[in-house]
C-alpha cells in the first residue's frame, strides 16, 4: 500500500526523514506536505516540486494524506496535533520522546479506539530497533529489567573526559561544536532526555506506566576529570546509566551517573552510541546497540515505522501491551558507593566522616588519594560497602554540612 506523508518539522531529523523518503524507489512512500515555522528559509532544491511547503499546521492536518510524521518535539502543541490526526483516522509516526513518555498511554488508547497506529521507534535509541525488538523480537520472554546508555550527548561528553582527560566544560563545548549537544543541553545533562526514553521502554518492555517526574534523576554536571582517574584505580569508568526493574511488586528506577566495571558492556560504549540491555526471566540478557542520536539514524527508525504501516496494507494496527501504574517507584535499594570529596585539609576529617558512616551502619571499604593535591584543595575518595540508598542519602546530607568542603561531595552508585 503506497502512503502519502505529511511531515511536521524540517529540522535535522525532519530533513533526514524527507531525504530518505525522496530517495526511495519502491513507490511505498510519497512525501506530500512539509510543515515548519518560517518555512520559506527551510526550502531546499532536492525536495520534489510536487511537495507543498507550509507554515500553517491546518494545511497538513486537514489535507488528504495517509500518515502524519511529527518530528517537532515538545508536549504542546504536539499533543494536539497527534490527537487531531488520530481523530481523523490517520496513523502517526513520531520521534517525540517527551510526548510519548508523558502522554503515550492516552494517545495509544485513543488510537486503538479509532483503529490507527501511533508508532514511535525513533523516540528511543535513534536507529536502534529496540522498541520493535522488545515488543516483537523477545515478546515471548517475561522481562524483568531494562537498562543501558540512552543519551548519546552525555555518553560523548563522559567518554571524551575519560579518553582525553578533558574537564567537563571543555568536553561539553566540544560536543556542542561537533553537533552532539544542543545550545541548551539541560535535558541531556540533567537526565530528562534519558528518563523519558526509560519510561517508554518500561511501558513497552515491562508493562509499567511510569510518570517521568516520578523517576529519580541525577545530573552529570558534577563529574570531574579527577573522577575518571579514581574510577580507573577501581577498575571502573563512569557512564550515565538508566535502569528500571520490577520484581515482587517492587519497581526500582534511576537515571544518573554511576561507576561501571571496565568489564561491563556499558564501559565499552563510546561517543554518541547507545546500548540497551533487556533482562528476561527465561532468555536472560538481550542487548541492542548502535548510534542513538543524529538525523539519519533517527530518520531510519521513522521511515521503518512508515514502511511497517505501508506493508500492513490497511490491516489492524499493532497491539500494545496493557500497562499498570506502580504504586511507587524507588531508587536503588542497595548498592556500594563511590564518594569523592574536595576539602580544605585539616586534622580529623576522616574521623568525622567515619563517625557519620558508623551512625548509619555504613562500612568504609577503602580511602584513595592521588598525589598532587594542595592543603587548600585536596581531593580524595572513599568507597563504601553496599548499603541502602536511604542510609546513604541520610549520611550524605549530614556530610554536606561539615565545614571543610571546597566543592559539594559527589556520590555515585557502583554497579556490578
Amino acid at each position: 500500500m503506497a502512503l502519502t506523508v505529511g511531515l511536521l518539522g524540517f529540522g535535522t531529523v525532519g530533513q533526514a526523514v524527507a531525504r530518505l523518503i525522496v530517495e526511495r524507489s519502491d513507490g511505498l512512500l510519497t512525501l506530500s506536505y512539509i510543515f515548519n515555522r518560517d518555512v520559506a528559509r527551510k526550502r531546499v532544491a532536492w525536495v520534489p516540486d510536487a511537495v507543498t511547503w507550509t507554515d500553517r499546521i491546518d494545511d497538513v492536518l486537514e489535507a488528504d494524506v495517509d500518515v502524519i510524521v511529527e518530528v517537532v518535539g515538545g508536549l504542546d502543541p504536539a499533543r494536539t496535533w497527534h490527537e487531531r490526526a488520530i481523530d481523523a483516522g490517520r496513523p502517526v509516526v513520531t520521534a517525540n520522546k517527551q510526548l510519548i513518555a508523558t502522554h503515550g498511554q492516552a494517545l495509544l488508547a485513543r488510537a486503538a479506539e479509532r483503529g490507527v497506529d501511533v508508532l514511535f521507534e525513533a523516540a528511543v535509541g535513534g536507529g536502534i530497533p529496540v522498541v520493535r525488538g522488545l515488543r516483537e523480537g523477545i515478546a515471548g520472554d517475561r522481562l524483568t529489567s531494562v537498562s543501558g546508555i540512552l543519551n548519546g550527548t552525555c555518553n560523548y561528553i563522559l567518554t571524551r573526559m575519560e579518553s582525553a582527560g578533558l574537564a567537563f566544560d571543555v568536553a561539553l563545548q566540544e560536543a556542542q561544536a561537533a553537533g552532539f549537544a544542543e545550545a541548551d543541553p539541560t535535558d541531556d545533562l540533567e537526565g530528562y532526555d534519558a528518563r523519558a526514553k526509560l519510561c517508554i521502554l518500561a511501558r513497552v518492555g515491562l508493562g509499567l506506566d511510569l510518570a517521568p517526574a516520578g523517576v529519580p534523576c541525577e545530573s552529570i554536571r558534577t563529574i570531574s576529570d579527577d573522577d575518571f582517574v579514581y574510577a580507573r584505580r577501581l577498575q571502573a569508568t563512569i557512564r550515565q546509566v538508566s535502569r528500571v526493574s520490577a520484581a515482587d511488586g517492587l519497581v526500582e528506577a534511576r537515571v544518573g551517573p554511576a561507576l561501571v566495571p571496565l568489564t561491563s558492556p556499558l564501559a565499552r560504549v563510546i561517543g554518541s552510541q547507545n546500548l540497551i540491555v533487556a533482562g528476561g526471566a527465561y532468555g536472560r540478557e538481550t542487548t541492542f546497540a548502535g548510534y542513538g542520536a543524529g538525523g539519519f539514524p533517527t530518520a531510519v527508525a521513522v521511515v521503518s515505522d512508515l514502511l511497517a504501516i505501508a506493508r500492513r496494507a490497511g490491516g489492524a494496527p499493532a497491539a500494545w501491551p496493557n500497562t499498570t501504574a506502580p504504586s511507587s517507584v524507588t531508587n536503588l535499594q542497595m548498592a556500594p558507593y563511590y564518594l569523592r570529596l574536595v576539602v580544605h585539609d585539616r586534622p580529623g576529617i576522616i574521623a568525622s566522616l567515619a563517625s557519620i558512616f558508623s551512625a548509619h551502619a555504613i562500612n568504609i571499604d577503602a580511602v584513595l588519594q592521588e598525589p598532587g593535591g594542595t592543603k587548600d584543595r585536596l581531593p580524595f575518595v572513599i568507597t563504601l560497602e553496599a548499603c541502602s540508598t536511604a542510609a546513604m542519602g541520610q549520611a550524605l546530607a549530614e556530610i554536606a554540612t561539615l565545614p571543610f568542603h571546597v566543592t559539594p561531595p559527589l556520590c555515585l552508585p557502583v554497579l556490578a
